[in-house]
């Protein structure tokens, strides 16, 4: 890196060059040279603008590349069916978010998330039907959902706190299969404790 075989070696010219030195007085008695000034600014184009302002390399690609071709009978592009679902969707969903009335049959993730949680502590009919009612569903679709979907049920006795050398502090439940058919599954969430 430092060493004077990886230095670049700068190597000057032996000879003067020919202009060198060549600087020479104008000659008193000699007439003064007209310079070309450029074209002073205007509001207009002139011609000694336009003939400036040219690139002829720039004219030369146009010309190759030809006139432009329109085509006439050209279609407008209309969106899918399924994207115009989606969107109407979206906006009907948007609607019911922001309206005040609940709308029947139709819950938002955390009310649902609240159903199904407030399901597990019901156990006569009379207080399915009120849960099903306090939450806008039919009984008969509340438990159509309860057979394919349930919320996770930690189960106290498993709940296992462990700290990090920073301060952080991991909390393992194991998740209760009371309402699961399948076997224990593990839930892990951390939290910084300062």
């Amino acid at each position: 890196m430092g060493g004077a075989t990886s230095k670049v070696v700068r190597r000057l010219p032996k000879e003067k060059p020919a202009w060198a030195g060549s600087r020479t007085l104008p000659d008193p008695g000699a007439s003064p040279r007209h310079e070309t000034k450029p074209p002073p600014a205007s509001e207009s184009k002139s011609r000694a603008i336009e003939v400036d302002g040219r690139d002829p390399q720039f004219m030369s690609k146009l010309n190759m590349l030809g006139p432009v071709r329109v085509d006439h009978h050209m279609q407008s592009v209309q969106p899918t069916d399924h994207a115009q679902a989606m969107y109407r969707s979206r906006m009907q969903s948007e609607a019911e978010a922001t309206n005040i009335r609940v709308v029947h049959d139709r819950l938002l993730a955390s009310s649902l998330s609240s159903l199904l949680d407030a399901r597990k502590s019901v156990t006569t009919t009379t207080e399915l039907d009120s849960l099903a009612t306090r939450y806008g569903i039919d009984v008969g679709i509340l438990q159509q959902l309860c057979l394919h979907f349930n919320t996770p049920s930690p189960d106290e006795r498993t709940i296992v706190r462990t700290m990090d050398e920073n301060g952080e502090e991991s909390v393992t439940v194991m998740v209760s299969t009371r309402f699961f058919a399948t076997s224990n599954a593990r839930l892990i969430t951390s939290r910084h404790v300062g």
